[in-house]
């Protein structure tokens, strides 16, 4: 028995030498690919560009916009323990995340493509069976990519990774959509101006995943034993019931993902008073992406010293505030405000609740844990537009902006009251 333990823990010393012989080049590799990869990405996930271009598709239809967009995050909530089971098997990851980027990468394509070659009701079914498809392949990414970070990433240096990662993408992508809101698509959007963004994005995030090729991805001393989805399934109420910090943690952080509901409805209120040119498309864009750019750095460093909760509560509570503003006042440079308040929160709640996931518990489940943390946050990602769409409808504006501020404040107070720094856990893991 003392001869297996020792060799146990051999085994998991040469694990971190591993590790730290290879950091700066995987903390390169990571920092490349995700600024060119979020360039990219950001043009598509901006709460801009997408909905003002279902909202031209559909006549103006609000509903249309939520249900595109609740259909995406249904593909995401509907795959991440699929990504969860290819990989917690495998010693290396990095293959599959390839396979699963890639396909990413091709629905943009579609995306990009569908604007040339279709019109109408076509090109509405087009890019809503695009983004359904995205989000398919984004739930398995999620976990794979993450898991990935935490091999070869340490703790102590995910936050200056991701802030700076951030920090990068944000500068390029605010340049891009700046130079396609004003130049591609211009003052009077049309499906090809569009379109010549949505490519752009696709060169720009191929770009990235190219980048992960430098990764030298070390092999853990154990991994889970290969089981069937089902019967891994089964298992997740024990996970559960042993860990309730992070059984609290998710819970909350997925009642304050419904806060996502109002995202695509910012640009749709705000073009009432001052319009979807391409230009004001641009100009928000850029304020969105430079605000979550230049913030990157100040959540980065406020995560390496006090943790991701710390984080993720200020991001919450600037975005009630930049809500809140937004229903107060209209006006052209109050809602350029806004949308930095916006970019910035979003940016901190993104980073934070992704990064806080890889802290609880032990290595050999944190797939797992992934999985069930982004399964949950986007099934309220799914139910949110739709619902947001339906009261848009329905209610007006102020309506989903009021809901969205509820959820974000019963999401924040869980966190705040329920979930602990899982820094300062008792039980630490290695990784």
């Amino acid at each position: 028995m003392e001869t297996q333990s020792r060799a146990a823990r051999h085994a998991e010393l040469r694990y971190q030498i591993q590790i730290q012989r290879n950091l700066t080049r995987n903390f390169l590799a990571h920092l490349a690919h995700g600024m060119l990869g979020q360039t990219g990405f950001r043009l598509i996930m901006a709460p801009t560009f997408i909905p003002a271009y279902i909202m031209m598709l559909s006549g103006g239809s609000q509903f249309m916009v939520g249900l595109a967009l609740s259909l995406q995050a249904l593909g995401m909530m509907l795959t991440p323990l699929i990504g969860a089971n290819f990989i917690e098997h495998r010693t290396r990851v990095l293959p599959v995340g390839f396979l699963t980027g890639s396909a990413m990468r091709v629905c943009i394509l579609l995306i990009a493509l569908t604007g040339f070659f279709l019109e109408g009701q076509a090109a509405l079914i087009a890019i809503i069976v695009c983004l359904a498809m995205l989000g398919l392949f984004q739930g398995m990414q999620g976990v794979i990519f993450n898991f990935l970070m935490s091999k070869v990433i340490p703790v102590s240096k995910r936050g200056r990774l991701t802030g700076l990662r951030n920090f990068l993408a944000g500068i390029t992508s605010s340049i891009v959509a700046w130079i396609g809101g004003t130049y591609l698509i211009g003052d009077t959007p049309t499906s090809a101006g569009y379109s010549w963004t949505f490519l752009l994005a696709f060169v720009l995030t191929s770009m990235g995943l190219v980048m992960l090729l430098a990764v030298q991805e070390p092999e853990p001393p154990t991994v889970k034993t290969k089981q069937s989805l089902w019967r891994r399934m089964g298992e997740v109420p024990g996970l559960l019931r042993g860990d309730r910090a992070f059984t609290h943690y998710f819970i909350a952080r997925s009642i304050a993902t419904m806060g996502r509901m109002a995202m695509p409805f910012y640009i749709l209120y705000a073009g009432q008073s001052i319009g979807l040119t391409g230009q004001t498309l641009g100009i928000l864009t850029f304020a969105f992406t430079i605000s979550g750019t230049i913030s990157n750095l100040f959540w980065g460093y406020i995560a390496d010293r006090k943790g991701f909760r710390l984080t993720f509560l200020m991001s919450i509570f600037l975005w009630i505030g930049s809500t809140a503003l937004l229903m107060l006042d209209d006006h052209y440079a109050v809602t350029v405000l806004v949308f930095v308040g916006i970019g910035a929160a979003v940016q901190g709640f993104n980073n934070s609740s992704q990064n806080m996931t890889l802290e609880f518990g032990d290595r050999d489940n944190l797939p797992m844990r992934i999985a069930i943390a982004n399964m949950a946050a986007e099934f309220a990602g799914t139910l949110g537009p739709l619902f947001g769409g339906i009261l848009a409808a329905t209610l007006g504006y102020h309506s989903v902006f009021i809901a969205s501020i509820t959820f974000l404040v019963i999401g924040a107070t869980a966190i705040r009251f329920f979930v602990p720094e899982p820094r300062n856990q008792s039980i630490i893991v290695t990784r």
